[in-house]
């Protein structure tokens, strides 16, 4: 155990190490500052979570000397702090930071010594005062120096091409791995800031360029504009020889006076290739202030494609940063891969309003940024490109968050975070997808002209500042002087779990009809779920076939609703629009009639139809007969999102309850349901219908093993790899990549490895890169597991690509063991390539699995390695339980693809 050193010999070795002499300038200390000084620090004390109040930072000013052609940088950062009680140590942020120089500079000009040290390993770190100091404003001085992170965090540094690189990827506590002080979202300050560079080097952050001054051999000094109050986490700073790609400033606005610059930076010689996404900006832009009635933020916008960056886009302030394959697509990209592109940036575009200019203050509120970004890329696509199916997207995005929210292992959208090593465990579906469909619930409920106005009255109330949920509550509430929306979002964004709304239309003999309700938390077989009484402010809307649509709020547990028709409706649809974030079930009479009639709902409500008889044959209550009604139904429309839903579902079956005697029938059934649409929407021109095409045969080849499928993505791939032939750059779509080149890995021979990991080096296209690791990871061929397994740790692949690989090799019969084993014996050296960032997700590496062996096989490697992977637990106990619930399934699959034959042989007489 460590013992307390007693003050009077701390201050003096403090003075003497910071070179100072304690006559000098030291003025007496006083009664109040012996007796806040009395306890020296104690590392026990160090903060898990949040810092202790009482200390916050005012502005920073900040000077980095970074030259990505070395492997260290060095600096120094002075903040102005505000004290509000006398104190002889401070709490910070700082992780593998060689400190050389600290000191406090007091408003009466002394100097007070400080000693910086390094206590947790999640990077909290304190400051020792040679002596208290009083309460009030002081400025904090230090000196420090420390490496390029080589692992995607932090400042790290990046070689393409054989120019290097430096960026900054701070989110979400990244930042004290470059940058000593307040790393916490809610201590917003003003930053100052200047990079010295190599000379001719772009240099990017937050504020705009304001000048260059020469800085010594070979270098430079940019200064950078002050910034608005800002959360570290939002820090931008990106060195290197970058392509800089300027375009006309982006015109003032109805509600902006300004013209906002507007300038792209890829890494060099790609440049062109940011056309695309610096074309859509401009308008993307104003369609967010008109809609929140806001100006922009900022006071110029950057878009960054990041050469290496460990998540898909970052929505650094007035910097945006993108893995660039994201957003290096030329100008005329595929329509997956423009769809890609398109939402990502929507929704960091939506993040300068939700997140940058209004911030929650800590991480359990990350759904407000997160959460109304998400909800942002629909709204905005919508109305640029009413045509194109972006509400179905959504709704497709919100259906998918019930999958992790049926678990026992979920979280509410807002729940205490109180561990810095479980932050980013809340960035998942739940806080994306499930705020993005309670969101549309609430603004589709209570209307668009009574929401969006509220929020922008929000974004009005806390602008440049801090706000949690209950602020957010009151503004919105107060504004739509409307109580019910402010508990919908209470019930829905507190409360764990997918509600179950069980229905049943009961007609009395007079014709009277009466809807019988009753919500209680979804669970499926095999769930640990267990009956607590939970209920929801749901907002509920239903139509019948006589012409009936009602709404109204459901708050209790079971509810009476009279239906207003002369007759008894023959069908109840629960969920118009498919607007309503939950499931529901009908008796199985109730469900054939409604199935009967799919055609005649609009495609929101056919997803929703889709996912809730899925959620009721996976909880025991639907047969398989009318479920498999519905995946029929659902190929017989024309929107690609209805199609393509079900497609999950049969994968997943395939893979784990699929036996060789039914092999057969299941790929008959896929036959008649997809081949027709497959052949219609070739060469189609409409950008859906190829998305579609794309989608179904990527299916058709890779989970119906389909030989037609097969042969055509082989061949694609082969042509457009040059594998013993001359190469053809058009033969192959990148919306194809992954599926064709995990064909050819598998059926193209022995060779055809060989040569994708050379074309990989020769290659200059992200997007490939990135799908030839899966495919890599593709092969079932025993024999080159260990050329595999060696690529995985080599400098030459990356980080994050290392990771897709592995991910992808697991769900491999065949050598699906070999790897799990590799897996278990090299997991440290796994940990040490994967980025930092996604280190937490290791457990869901075992995903693929659905046996007790390998649970518990699981669980122990945890047992025995889990330290190595700080946040581990929640991931561990979701895949654990997502194993589980495998097993529990058996049956019900079982008994779904054993009605195969007989509904081939029904689907072949129609």
């Amino acid at each position: 155990m460590k013992k307390n050193i007693p003050l009077a010999l701390l201050a003096a070795a403090l003075l003497s190490m910071a070179g100072c002499n304690p006559a000098e300038n030291v003025s007496e200390p006083t009664a109040s500052s012996h007796e806040a000084a009395a306890k020296a620090l104690d590392i026990r004390d160090a903060p898990q979570g949040r810092l202790p109040q009482g200390t916050t930072p005012l502005a920073y000013r900040l000077d980095l000397l970074l030259d990505p052609r070395k492997d260290t940088f060095s600096g120094k950062v002075e903040i102005d702090i505000q004290l509000e009680s006398t104190a002889n140590h401070i709490w910070l942020h700082g992780k593998n930071l060689a400190v050389s120089k600290v000191y406090a500079q007091l408003d009466d000009g002394r100097q007070i010594a400080g000693q910086y040290r390094e206590v947790l390993d999640s990077g909290v770190a304190a400051i020792e005062f040679a002596e208290p100091i009083a309460a009030g404003t002081f400025a904090l001085y230090i000196d420090y120096s420390t490496a390029f992170d080589r692992n995607l965090a932090g400042l790290f540094k990046v070689e393409e091409q054989g120019d290097a690189y430096a960026l900054a990827k701070s989110e979400s506590i990244q930042a004290r791995k470059y940058l000593p002080g307040f790393d916490e979202p809610g201590l917003k300050a003003p930053f100052s800031i200047n990079l010295t560079v190599p000379k001719g080097y772009a240099a990017i952050s937050n504020g705009p360029e304001l000048k260059r001054e020469p800085a010594g051999e070979g270098m430079e000094r940019v200064s950078f504009a002050t910034t608005p109050p800002m959360s570290t986490y939002l820090l931008s700073l990106s060195v290197g020889p970058f392509d800089q790609v300027a375009r006309a400033a982006i015109p003032p606005s109805k509600y902006r006076k300004e013209p906002i610059p507007l300038r792209g930076f890829a890494r060099k010689g790609r440049g062109e290739d940011m056309n695309y996404i610096l074309d859509i900006t401009p308008k993307m832009v104003e369609t967010f202030e008109t809609q929140l009635q806001r100006p922009y933020p900022f006071k110029k916008l950057d878009i960054i494609a990041a050469p290496q960056w460990p998540s898909g886009a970052t929505e650094l302030s007035a910097a945006i940063t993108y893995r660039e394959q994201r957003i290096l697509v030329g100008d005329n990209p595929a329509p997956g891969t423009r769809l890609a592109l398109v939402e990502v940036h929507a929704h960091e575009i939506a993040h300068m309003w939700f997140g940058n200019q209004v911030t929650p203050p800590w991480w359990d509120d990350l759904w407000l940024k997160e959460g109304f970004a998400t909800w942002g890329e629909a709204l905005a696509l919508t109305i640029m490109e009413p045509e194109e199916g972006h509400d179905l997207n959504a709704a497709t995005y919100a259906i998918g968050a019930m999958q992790l929210d049926a678990l026992a292992s979920t979280r509410a959208i807002r729940e205490p975070v109180t561990d810095n090593n479980n932050i980013r465990n809340a960035y998942d579906s739940i806080t994306y997808s499930k705020s993005l469909g309670v969101i549309h619930m609430v603004d589709s409920y209570f209307g668009a002209e009574n929401f969006r106005p509220a929020l922008g009255r929000y974004l009005e109330t806390f602008s440049d500042g801090v706000a949690d949920s209950p602020p957010f509550y009151k503004v919105i509430g107060q504004e739509t002087n409307t109580p019910e929306l402010t508990e919908t979002f209470r019930s829905f964004v507190e409360q764990k779990g997918v509600p179950q709304l069980d229905l049943f239309v009961d007609c009395a003999a007079d014709g009277q009809a009466t809807l019988q309700v009753q919500q209680s938390r979804y669970k499926p077989l095999g769930s640990p779920i267990a009956d607590a009484g939970d209920k929801w402010s749901i907002p509920f809307c239903f139509s019948t076939d006589n012409g009936v649509q009602q709404c109204q709020i459901l708050s209790a547990k079971r509810e009476t609703l009279d239906i207003p028709a002369e007759t008894c409706p023959n069908w109840v649809m629960p969920n118009v629009q498919g607007s309503g974030y939950y499931r529901w079930n009908l008796p199985q009479a109730q469900w054939l009639v409604l199935i009967e009639h799919f055609a005649d709902f609009s495609s929101t409500e056919q997803l929703s139809i889709i996912d809730s008889a899925f959620s009721a044959f996976e909880s025991g209550n639907l047969t398989a007969k009318p479920l498999l009604e519905v995946i029929r139904q659902s190929a017989t429309t024309d929107k690609r999102q209805v199609i393509t839903m079900p497609l999950r579902y049969l994968k997943k079956y395939r893979d784990n309850y699929l036996d060789e005697a039914q092999r057969s029938a299941f790929l008959n059934f896929i036959q008649n349901l997809y081949l027709p649409i497959l052949n219609n929407s070739a060469n189609s021109s409409d950008s859906d219908q190829q998305i579609l095409h794309s989608d179904l045969l990527s299916f058709m080849g890779l989970v119906a093993e389909d030989p037609d499928a097969r042969e055509q993505l082989r061949e694609m791939a082969v042509a457009f790899t040059g594998y013993n032939r001359t190469r053809d750059k058009k033969a192959l779509s990148s919306d194809l990549y992954s599926a064709a080149l995990s064909v050819a890995v598998q059926d193209a021979g022995e060779e055809f490895l060989t040569h994708l990991i050379k074309v990989r080096t020769e290659l200059d296209d992200p997007r490939f890169e990135n799908a030839s690791a899966s495919a890599i990871g593709a092969s079932n061929n025993p024999k080159q597991m260990e050329t595999i397994q060696a690529l995985v740790l080599s400098d030459d692949m990356g980080p994050r690509e290392s990771f897709g690989l592995i991910q992808y090799a697991l769900t491999q019969p065949r050598v699906q063991e070999q790897h799990w084993q590799w897996l278990q014996h090299n997991f440290s050296k796994v940990v040490n390539k994967i980025p930092a960032q996604i280190r937490r997700h290791t457990p869901a590496l075992a995903s693929a699995f659905c046996d007790k062996q390998h649970l518990q096989e699981l669980q122990q490697l945890f047992i025995l390695r889990g330290e190595l992977t700080p946040g581990y637990q929640r991931s561990l106990a979701q895949t654990e339980e997502r194993i589980q619930l495998c097993m529990a399934l058996e049956k019900k699959g079982k008994s779904l693809l054993g009605a195969l034959p007989q509904a081939v042989k029904i689907a072949v007489k129609l």
